[in-house]
């Protein structure tokens, strides 16, 4: 401050302040020094950013500089008050701790994503290609960067995880922060489930012998790529798959019998398996009279009517 109204006019004011509340000089210098300090970061964060309203056009690039700006001279701000309030023959090692810390706590993000993208590349929780889902956000890999990967966005409003087309960038860090499913790494399929339910008066077990043979038909194949990777996969994980053959699993729920196919297939052709399954159903269906599919439905139950002659039904005449 005294460089800029002079000495005497600086010690003249000093005193008088003294006088009047007990403010030391020194103190006083300091708290005008940070006022002016505040007035500089204020003045020049408003110039540059009325420069970048001017001169980008682009909504998003000019809202990312917008916020950088803020933040480096926000730092700098803060060093300059630290160094004017820090005694004058500070150590460069202390001098150049307070600037880490400063750099740590206002680059935190951008660290953390660093540290993401590290974990990435050495731990390899995925790599360019793998279907994943992060949180809430699920889509196939198409890039990965410094300070952030890209999804390819599957599901949402999009049923049996097909594409929506959107792209979502999602920063490095949120990989300590959320939790990472891998569709694809280890173990190149998943299982998918085919419900089917049909009445009570249908011939289930009829019907259960044919989605039996739909389900060996039309899912995948054993093979040895996929006999290898479970092998591979006992030996890295605890897991161990009994069947990787189809099955057909039976129950009972309130308007009939359910039955879910449930097989192997490829993430990514989870919904054309759905839907050649669906229609080798339907052919087969139709063709049986003895088979109908069932729907929540009400009905009246007369137990004496058609209920078993043991369990208080109509005796047999």
């Amino acid at each position: 401050m005294r460089w800029l109204i002079g000495d005497k006019n600086f010690d003249a004011m000093a005193g008088w302040v003294e006088r009047v509340i007990g403010l030391s000089p020194d103190t006083l210098a300091h708290i005008l020094d940070t006022v002016i300090t505040i007035i500089v970061y204020l003045l020049l964060r408003k110039l540059l950013k009325v420069t970048i309203l001017r001169r980008v056009a682009e909504p998003n690039r000019r809202y990312g500089l917008s916020k950088t700006i803020s933040y480096v001279l926000g730092l700098i701000a803060l060093l300059v008050i630290a160094k004017i309030w820090l005694r004058a023959d500070i150590s460069l090692a202390t001098y150049l701790g307070i600037l880490s810390a400063g750099l740590a706590i206002a680059l935190q993000d951008a660290i953390a994503n660093l540290a993401g993208w590290l974990f990435i590349m050495i731990r390899g929780p995925f790599r360019v290609g793998d279907r994943i889902q992060v949180g809430t956000h699920a889509g196939d890999v198409i890039d990965t960067r410094l300070f952030m990967f890209s999804l390819l966005e599957i599901g949402n409003w999009v049923d049996a995880d097909q594409s929506t087309g959107r792209i979502i960038h999602v920063p490095n860090g949120r990989i300590f922060k959320e939790s990472l499913t891998n569709y694809t790494q280890g173990f190149e399929y998943i299982w998918n489930e085919v419900p089917v339910t049909v009445t009570f008066e249908s011939d289930w077990k009829k019907a259960y012998e044919i989605l039996s043979r739909i389900a060996n038909e039309q899912s995948e194949k054993l093979d040895e790529r996929m006999a290898r990777q479970v092998r591979e996969l006992a030996h890295k994980f605890q897991i161990h798959f009994r069947h990787l053959t189809p099955i057909v699993w039976t129950k009972v729920i309130d308007f009939g019998v359910t039955m879910t196919i449930r097989y192997l297939c490829d993430p990514r052709k989870r919904r054309s398996s759905e839907d050649t399954i669906w229609k080798a159903i339907l052919d087969a269906f139709a063709q049986e009279p003895s088979i109908d599919f069932a729907y929540p439905t009400q009905r009246f139950y007369d137990n004496r009517q058609e209920g078993k002659p043991e369990a208080g039904g109509p005796k047999p005449s």
